[in-house]
């Protein structure tokens, strides 16, 4: 199955102007990641992603940049808006309490592929919510 775009970000908690939440749009790109505002001090950064269409997620790989756990929700723009997105990823470590505390093992990039890790089964989403409960170090 081949990678989908992400086609625009809807919606975001925070980022630091050197290192916006656009920079989500390219992972190709030599500009950075996604980092929260150096003032927001609530730990946690939450997206709601658009894709190009909606597809079966079979696979997910996360670049990590000092967060400590992620979360991964999903969904379709053509929910209503009461409707909750659905947990893809149930919220998954990516830094141990030391290495955060340390600032160790801040970079890497984590595959999630069906079945592996969280929910079994397939999600489908023409909308990924991204950052549901995530938390930096």
């Amino acid at each position: 199955m081949a990678p989908v775009k992400i086609s625009h970000v809807v919606s975001f908690s925070s980022q630091d102007p050197k290192y916006p939440v656009a920079n989500l749009l390219n992972p190709d790109s030599q500009r950075g990641p996604w980092l929260s505002c150096p003032r927001d001090k609530s730990g946690q950064l939450k997206v709601e992603l658009q894709l190009e269409r909606a597809v079966p997620i079979g696979y997910i790989d996360v670049g990590n940049c000092g967060c400590a756990f992620l979360q991964i929700d999903v969904g379709r723009s053509s929910w209503s808006l009461d409707r909750p997105f659905v947990t893809l990823l149930p919220a998954t470590m990516l830094m141990s309490l030391a290495d955060s505390k340390q600032g160790k093992n801040r970079s890497g990039v984590r595959m999630f592929k069906d079945g592996e890790e969280g929910r079994r089964g397939r999600g489908e989403g023409g909308s990924e919510k991204e950052g549901r409960g995530m938390q930096g170090g």
